[in-house]
């Protein structure tokens, strides 16, 4: 900890968040910190900043971006209310992200399931390239998925399976 007034070096908020000082700068230029108060023309940060990267970092974990972090962070006052927009658009995303994720899950273990020697043979697999090559979503719809796959069970080789 730097000896005046309790402020920290780039180096130490660096170490205690995981961080490059080079990140902490690139965030200082974008906005995503406060500029660092200056010392003999070092930069020394408020202890609190650690609190806030380890928040940000939390939120890049969940699929923020810096965009957003930004947005997040702007003005303090207005905290709750920005972040429960961004909370609800993400949420969007992530259950858009986790529906095709399944989707494809469903389909890797269909495909280890059936008795199709190539996944070029199988007809669920040559469906998705299908409905790929003409522009619609590769995968089912938003919830069909499992069903799709049911139906699809007793599927047959669009090709040889030997």
């Amino acid at each position: 900890m730097a000896a005046d007034q309790g402020l920290l070096t780039i180096g130490e908020v660096a170490r205690r968040s995981g961080l490059r000082p080079s990140a902490l700068r690139y965030y200082e230029q974008v906005g995503l910190l406060r500029p660092a108060a200056r010392v003999g023309g070092q930069r020394r940060y408020h202890p609190s900043v650690v609190a806030q990267l380890a928040v940000m970092a939390l939120c890049q974990q969940t699929g923020f971006t810096l965009a957003e972090l930004a947005e997040l962070f702007q003005d303090p006052d207005s905290g709750r209310d920005r972040w429960r927009a961004l909370a609800e658009r993400k949420l969007v995303e992530l259950d858009e992200q986790i529906s095709k994720v399944t989707t494809a899950k469903s389909l890797l273990e269909h495909a280890m399931r059936c008795g199709c020697r190539q996944l070029e043979g199988c007809e669920l697999v040559a469906a998705a390239g299908a409905r790929q090559a003409i522009g619609e979503p590769s995968f089912f719809p938003r919830g069909s998925g499992d069903a799709a796959l049911r139906l699809a069970s007793g599927h047959r080789a669009i090709g040889p399976t030997h």
